[in-house]
């Protein structure tokens, strides 16, 4: 059974502890590597909240900028 798949909020934050991690050092070649394959992950999900965000938006407010007519 695969886990759910976490909210904007946790894979940031998440991001954030694997970029702080890495950062840090200490970790070996194995350890970095599956943290690194993780961050990109974790970036690939945030970047598709933020454009399935911006769909919203551009959607809402037609894609030149303007208000819908709807709306």
């Amino acid at each position: 059974m695969q886990a759910a798949e976490p909210t904007y909020e946790q894979a940031r934050d998440e991001l954030i502890q694997i970029v702080a991690k890495l950062e840090a050092g200490g970790t070996t070649l194995e350890e970095s590597l599956a943290l690194w394959q993780r961050g990109e992950e974790l970036a690939a999900l945030c970047e598709r909240y933020l454009d399935g965000a911006r769909a919203k938006l551009d959607a809402a407010s037609g894609a030149d900028g303007t208000p819908d007519a709807e709306g």
